[in-house]
């Protein structure tokens, strides 16, 4: 059991190791304040803890009610379980492997834990796809929300996660991430073009083509941006939108202006950082 401060809903998190076989460590006892359960295998057990704790009560991120977590140890272990766990398309699984650490779906997530070098990339892994399970939980699905803004508020709040573990700091992440933009072909041409970074296909096609890390340092740049300006609650909002309407107009009717303004207006901004 995980002791929180304050009632929170009860969350049940399900570790599967990559053999399939369900490795479960001891629950603790029960206590009247106990309000998150995890069943997890022992290693990762640690680690899970602290950032749900610090997501929940924190950064009072709304993770569903129940999420299971795949971890595998292998590549070829991660490949058959994005096919069998997280609903992969067998002709874009070579791809998707080739190149990611993680996979979130609506209520799991699945992990590469030897794609992730060090504490310090592991923590934010598992804090960057368990937002991406709350943005699913919000949206009512997975490929609703814009792309850049679910990988960009992803990173954001697995940054936060690290500041608060005394990991990291966001104002370096922030700097880190400028230096990175700058060599990023959109940033340079003053066009990110937005809208067609909001479909997943697209994104992906295009951090491939431009950089996979200065495209999501990009795309970090600019929820940054608009978690600053709105607050993480407006942000959140844009979310629940997105179960009611498409992306657009979601992004219009919560932050008051088109992808397009919004497009000037943050380029305008980290141009200004320079």
């Amino acid at each position: 059991m995980l002791k929180l401060g304050f009632r929170l809903p009860l969350v049940a998190l399900l570790f599967v190791s990559a053999c399939g076989a369900t490795k479960i460590a001891p629950a603790a006892p029960a206590s009247a304040t106990s309000d998150v359960t995890l069943d997890v295998p022992v290693v990762h057990r640690p680690a899970v803890e602290e950032i749900v704790t610090i997501m929940r009560r924190d950064l009072a991120l709304p993770l569903p009610a129940q999420v299971r977590v795949f971890v595998y140890d292998s590549r070829a272990s991660f490949r058959t379980g994005l096919i069998d766990e997280g609903y992969v398309a067998p002709d874009r699984v070579n791809e998707i492997a080739s190149f990611a650490a993680g996979l979130a779906r609506p209520g799991r997530v699945l992990l590469h834990s030897r794609a992730a070098r060090g504490r310090t990339e592991w923590r934010r892994l598992i804090a960057h796809e368990l937002t991406h399970v709350v943005e699913f939980g919000l949206a009512g699905g997975d490929g609703r929300a814009d792309q850049w803004l679910a990988e960009g508020l992803a990173e954001r709040v697995a940054f936060d996660v690290l500041e608060r573990l005394g990991d990291d700091s966001l104002a370096e992440r922030r700097t880190r991430a400028l230096g990175g933009a700058r060599k990023h072909p959109g940033f340079a041409a003053g066009r990110l073009d937005l809208a067609a970074l909001g479909s997943p296909r697209e994104f992906t096609l295009r951090h491939q083509r431009d950089g996979s890390l200065e495209t999501y340092q990009l795309a970090f740049l600019t929820a940054d941006y608009l978690v600053q300006r709105h607050g993480m609650n407006t942000v959140l909002d844009y979310f629940q939108n997105c179960r009611e309407m498409d992306r657009d107009r979601a992004f219009s009717r919560t932050f008051g202006q088109s992808i397009q303004q919004f497009e000037t207006e943050v380029l305008s901004h980290l141009h200004g950082l320079e």
